[in-house]
């Protein structure tokens, strides 16, 4: 039960920023609902598709939909207390990011893919609602972007659920556990710190 708790949860957080961004791009009702849709169930959709669960549980189920649709319609009628508590919402969205990162990579080891298999689907898990997000909006993608860690820590979550549930006895709901709190401490690490990785350097020129 609480699995499915927390996923509702990262599902409407995703959401939430997502019609934030919407309505900074200053799009319409429905281009806010959609945004903000994609960015909740997309990752979802991206892990189910890869892994040859078809129709995807988002589509399938109507809750997860629900769900996100009624957090983007609360931001589109309230979005200014939304903004102003910005900082929480980066909090809850690195909370979900975590726990999407683990839980996508814990799904594909259940459906038997490789450690390295589940790994990567971890990361689109959590990262592909902000891709197609970034991608409506025809911004630069946040998983490409120098501005702070964001693929790093999914991407180790994802690796230690998938590591952790192939080559050791322990239960998988702990490795689970661990994987999800430590890319969400990495990614609040890395934007109160502003942590980044390098970028190539600029050639220098003389004169």
């Amino acid at each position: 039960m609480l699995p499915e708790i927390l996923n509702g949860a990262g599902i409407a957080v995703f959401a939430a920023s997502g019609a934030l961004v919407g309505v900074r791009k200053d799009l319409d009702l429905w281009g806010i609902l959609t945004v903000g849709v994609l960015t909740g169930v997309g990752g979802g959709i991206l892990r189910d598709v890869l892994l040859g669960r078809v129709p995807p549980v988002a589509v399938q189920d109507w809750v997860p939909i629900g769900i996100a649709s009624l957090a983007a319609l609360l931001v589109f009628f309230f979005h200014p207390a939304f903004t102003a508590l910005r900082r929480t919402i980066l909090v809850f969205d690195a909370i979900g990011m975590g726990l999407f990162a683990a839980t996508g990579a814990a799904i594909a080891l259940d459906l038997h893919s490789s450690p390295s298999a589940a790994a990567l689907v971890g990361l689109l898990t959590a990262v592909g609602g902000g891709i197609l997000r970034d991608v409506l909006v025809r911004e630069i993608p946040l998983l490409l972007q120098p501005s702070d860690l964001y693929a790093v820590p999914a991407v180790l979550g994802a690796a230690i659920v998938a590591l952790g549930g192939t080559y050791t006895a322990v239960a998988q709901s702990v490795w689970l556990v661990i994987g999800a709190v430590a890319a969400t401490v990495l990614r609040l690490l890395g934007l109160l710190f502003g942590w980044r990785l390098p970028t190539a350097p600029r050639p220098r020129f003389p004169g």
